[in-house]
């Protein structure tokens, strides 16, 4: 089921609210601005341009499954530091392997 069927873009939006958080803290960290291009570009769907809402979001039930093995409950909202620390991992990884 797409994340805008049958009450999935309430969940979305609600998520995107708590996103804004999540994006609050990146911006005051230019340092990871790269890095989170680099991860939202790679958790889009292909295609994601050609269809609404025209944003690169990941797909909602990955979302969903990450959120569980996160926190243990898939509505629980994404925590802006966890998106920070996964970032900064993120950055470190890639200087690591690339």
């Amino acid at each position: 089921m797409s994340a805008f069927g049958s009450g999935g873009t309430r969940r979305y939006l609600r998520g995107m609210a708590v996103g804004w958080d999540a994006v609050s803290a990146v911006l005051r960290r230019p340092a990871l601005w790269p890095t989170a291009v680099v991860q939202v570009l790679r958790l889009a769907p292909t295609g994601w341009w050609r269809r609404r809402p025209f944003l690169p979001l990941p797909d909602s039930e990955y979302l969903r499954f990450r959120l569980q093995t996160q926190y243990g409950d898939s509505d629980h909202e994404p925590e802006p530091d966890d998106v920070v620390r996964w970032l900064e991992w993120s950055k470190r990884f890639g200087k690591a392997v690339g």
